[in-house]
């Protein structure tokens, strides 16, 4: 079955949503196609809780803050980039406001908080469920909308492209519905590739189930390039409970006055930065990590029952109430807290208008890597970044749209519809996600070693040959096409982790343990070649 649209999206987060919208508003006639492989409110960004950073206040600047992202970057963000980003912060905001999303605030002004690395109260948010709020605001104004259909429970299997010369051009995507039992070319001379991250690659995350990397994976299968895919940032705090599927503590528990406690009372970070409690991510999660390896502990505690319980359930309703559901009540006793996957640094390359090397290809979000970040995330910048990439993109690829001479790609790929012509057996997944993510916790972690490396370059390796053996050969499934994804980027961060022998910001080698001034550049990799 075919599909013809004027724009395809792939992603229901906040990238993909505002940039959906802005097109609508750019483009009147414009017919808008929206995938999502499950629901449209199952993102990282309905999970976000912390906020979106911008300078909104008279004693905050935009030099602080792009200042604040340059130092926790450690020497790799791009501060044209940066610079561009921030000084658009106040713009989004208000727009994302227009759109119907409410932020808290203290009659008309804006309420702010601070986070880890941060110099200033710069995170405007909505309580502690700033992502949910979002989200609603977003689909509800998409859902207004006449020309955007939202197709749900769709996974793209991979991009439609077509090579004329030297050129590679994008002309849709391929799409399986599990549920519909279908297979469908969707054509569009604009595909935004907006699908989140990477998390579910590592056993202990944040992320929700669908970020499995699939928009690395497909973008990287169709040649374009992927960068700094080694710097994985791990949330400090999520909460310890196992056997529960992992919530995240906000950082912003910090920021109001948490303190990180061992289980025998000591305070972890007095000793381990100038900021202490208010240090950059890494630097929070490999002293964690460190307590827990040199304690034999499972977990940390975070404390922030000194405070008034009242300014507690404003300020943290969500976290309030998920703990007190699992036992917890954070108005009188410390949080069990451990790191878990989060964030993720790199992704496909791009221009801060979403462009990539594949005309008619533009990315936006976790997925892109646009040299914002550098070898760390500042807090509450990767909202600010998805949004802004989205509006730039927009408008970049509206002009693309009218200026293309676009034509119904020719490209056939019977591949991807063998599993329905020719049904075979099927056969049983020698090594599952579940193993995987193992390998990639027990050796890719917080803190890593060259040996470690091999080791699990030759374990994921071994996976990702058998699962493209079968892929073509068994029924399709989402957890087929989803470990398929999986293997391909944990190779690759792995693979770009090999290529950084030294430690910097996210990326922590024990054998390496110092910064290596000749390797302050980006680790790009591409299809059949390293750059």
């Amino acid at each position: 079955m075919e599909q013809r649209y004027d724009f395809l999206v792939i992603g229901t987060g906040i990238a993909g949503l505002f940039y959906s919208l802005k097109i609508a508003e750019l483009n009147r006639d414009a017919k808008i196609a929206i995938v999502t492989k499950k629901s449209e409110q199952d993102t990282s960004t309905n999970k976000a809780q912390g906020g979106i950073a911008a300078v909104l206040s008279k004693t905050d600047s935009f030099d602080s803050h792009i200042s604040d992202t340059l130092k926790t970057g450690q020497g790799l963000c791009d501060e044209d980039i940066v610079s561009k980003i921030v000084s658009d912060g106040p713009i989004v905001i208000e727009e994302l406001m227009k759109y119907g999303v409410k932020f808290s605030s203290d009659g008309d002004t804006l309420s702010m908080g601070r986070e880890g690395g941060h110099s200033h109260s710069r995170v405007v948010h909505a309580a502690d469920f700033t992502g949910q709020e979002i989200e609603r605001g977003l689909l509800e104004a998409c859902r207004a909308i006449e020309n955007i259909k939202i197709f749900r429970d769709h996974i793209v299997l991979d991009l439609i492209t077509n090579k004329s010369g030297d050129t590679t051009a994008c002309y849709g995507a391929f799409v399986f519905s599990e549920h519909e039992r279908s297979f469908c070319s969707f054509f569009a001379p604009v595909t935004m590739l907006a699908s989140g991250g990477l998390g579910q690659i590592y056993y202990h995350n944040t992320n929700p189930k669908i970020a499995t990397g699939d928009g690395v994976a497909i973008a990287y299968r169709a040649g374009c390039s992927v960068a700094n895919l080694e710097f994985i940032q791990f949330h400090p705090t999520t909460l310890y409970n196992p056997g529960r599927w992992p919530f995240l503590i906000s950082e912003a528990v910090r920021g109001e006055g948490g303190r990180l406690l061992t289980v025998d009372g000591r305070y972890v970070m007095d000793k381990a930065h100038e900021l202490k409690d208010l240090a950059p991510r890494d630097i929070v999660a490999r002293a964690i990590d460190k307590e827990l390896k040199e304690s034999g502990e499972e977990y940390v505690l975070l404390d922030i029952s000194h405070l008034k319980k009242e300014f507690i359930l404003e300020r943290f309703p969500t976290i309030y109430q998920e703990c007190l559901n699992r036992g917890f009540d954070i108005t009188t006793r410390d949080i069990p807290v451990v790191p878990a996957a989060h964030y993720s640094c790199g992704g496909v390359v791009a221009t801060i208008a979403g462009e990539t090397d594949i005309p008619g290809l533009f990315v936006a979000g976790e997925v892109a890597h646009t040299g914002m970040h550098g070898a760390n995330r500042l807090a509450s910048n990767s909202l600010l970044e998805a949004v802004v990439m989205a509006k730039r993109a927009a408008e970049n690829s509206t002009h693309f749209y009218k200026n293309s001479d676009y034509e119904k790609s020719a490209i056939a790929n019977e591949t991807f519809f063998s599993s329905l012509k020719y049904p075979r057996n099927k056969i049983l997944i020698a090594h599952d996600r579940r193993e995987l993510s193992r390998v990639m916790s027990d050796f890719v972690g917080i803190v890593r070693s060259k040996d470690r490396l091999l080791l699990a370059q030759e374990k994921i390796q071994t996976i990702l040959d058998a699962i493209e053996q079968y892929y073509l050969a068994t029924p399709a499934t989402y957890s087929i096409v989803e470990l398929r994804n999986m293997a391909t980027v944990a190779g690759l961060v792995i693979k770009s982790a090999l290529l950084r022998m030294e430690s910097r910001g996210l990326h922590y080698m024990e054998d390496f343990p110092k910064t290596d001034d000749k390797l302050q550049t980006n680790t790009i990799l591409k299809k059949n070649r390293v750059m």
